[in-house]
């Protein structure tokens, strides 16, 4: 069988319509030390590997540039700047590595690297769980067969299951129907946080809503301790609670970006992409100011 191996012309696998010398114009533009933290994190070029295949005809910077203004700034795809590759491409490309989990390992690396910076093992040992509802976009393109209504927020849309760890870093994220009992949501973050390696996971604080059984189930089959920060006897209005600050804080980070404002995805894997790439933004950002000093 043949391994289709690249000739050497094409080994560089370098932009051939130009985009790698459009000048950075938008706030989500990579700059030369963001865009050193995150090349190395992307996969290999297929072009580049014994296997071979064709060679990427736009610019790797450019397609993430593209991806960062169109979370950031909520826009559609077809909407997408003319200084840009076309939409298409970078959708596909943006498809693909959400099926391939290449997003959740680039967030992976990214925040091992920061902790590592901070002084802190590579793999946490504790963390934040919050789930917090999103409407859906009026256009109407959530399927009703993922949506669901959420009577305590009196959202239509669904609810974004986040779990983060001490930094408010983005461990895994679950994207379900705003009817789905927190609790529900949980459990299938946190199998998913153990099937990609965190197994150094030991204690989990969240709020009220996940008091019950689902804190024994954790400990029986996860070995996860699960501790409820329950507010202050006789507290009136808002008051900071300890480690939950951490995982609002999270929110808001991701909801900054337009296109995590609201629900404007077919599919939920979607909405979880769009997660993972506001998580990826502030990441790097992060990683460049500590790499700089």
């Amino acid at each position: 069988m043949s391994l289709n191996r690249v000739s050497p012309a094409y080994a560089s696998c370098g932009c051939s319509c130009g985009c790698a010398a459009r000048a950075p114009r938008y706030p989500t533009d990579l700059s030369d030390g963001q865009w050193a933290e995150l090349e190395p994190l992307l996969p290999v070029m297929l072009c580049r590997t014994v296997l071979g295949g064709r060679p990427e005809l736009h610019c790797r910077r450019t397609m993430i540039d593209a991806i960062f203004y169109l979370v950031d700034n909520g826009i559609k795809w077809r909407a997408m700047p003319a200084d840009f590759p076309p939409w298409k491409t970078v959708w596909g490309m943006c498809a693909r590595w959400k099926k391939d989990g290449v997003l959740a390992d680039i967030a992976d690396l990214l925040r091992r690297k920061i902790r590592t910076a901070a002084g802190r093992d590579p793999e946490p040992s504790a963390a934040i769980i919050d789930a917090q509802s999103v409407h859906e976009s009026a256009e109407g393109v959530v399927p009703a067969a993922t949506s669901g209504f959420d009577p305590h927020k009196k959202v239509n849309g669904r609810k974004r299951h986040l779990l983060v760890d001490t930094l408010g870093l983005l461990i895994t994220v679950a994207v379900t129907p705003a009817s789905t009992q927190d609790r529900a949501g949980a459990a299938v973050v946190l199998k998913r946080a153990r099937s990609r390696g965190r197994h150094r996971l030991a204690l989990i604080w969240a709020d009220k809503a996940y008091n019950g059984d689902w804190g024994q189930w954790a400990a029986r089959e996860l070995a996860i301790t699960v501790e409820v920060v329950q507010q202050a006897e006789g507290q009136q209005g808002f008051r900071v609670l300890s480690r939950r600050w951490v995982v609002e804080r999270t929110h808001a980070w991701i909801t900054r970006r337009r296109r995590c404002a609201r629900d404007y995805e077919r599919l939920p894997a979607h909405h979880e992409a769009m997660v993972q790439w506001a998580a990826i933004i502030q990441m790097t950002r992060r990683a460049a100011k500590t790499a700089t000093g």
